[in-house]
């Protein structure tokens, strides 16, 4: 590959970074007054982050049962309000145990 190429793309990433950073900005540029839109730039963030951790739940591990089982136990410990540490050693220990179970 030449340096150009590598330049170039470097350069279109940047470019298309700041334009998804700046364009929120260009576009609202008074306070959202809207309750529903407010609602709704509000979940954003955690859509976001559902949606690049649920696919590598399930592709992290070698046993598809311990990947479900790790999620399951993982969203009830979140559901009863447990701490992030307790959230993430339960679901690790869920697989380690499923996985050493031979599933």
């Amino acid at each position: 590959m030449s340096p150009f190429y590598i330049l170039g793309g470097i350069a279109i990433m940047a470019l298309m970074t700041y334009i998804i950073r700046v364009s929120p900005m260009v576009i609202f540029q008074k306070k959202i007054e809207n309750n529903r839109i407010k609602s709704f730039l509000y979940y954003i963030p955690y859509t976001v982050l559902a949606a690049m951790t649920f696919p590598a739940i399930f592709s992290s591990t070698a046993s598809q049962a311990g990947a479900v089982a790790g999620c399951v136990v993982a969203v009830l410990l979140a559901y009863f309000k447990r701490g992030l540490l307790v959230v993430a050693l339960g679901a690790a220990a869920t697989v380690f145990f499923v996985s050493m179970l031979g599933f």
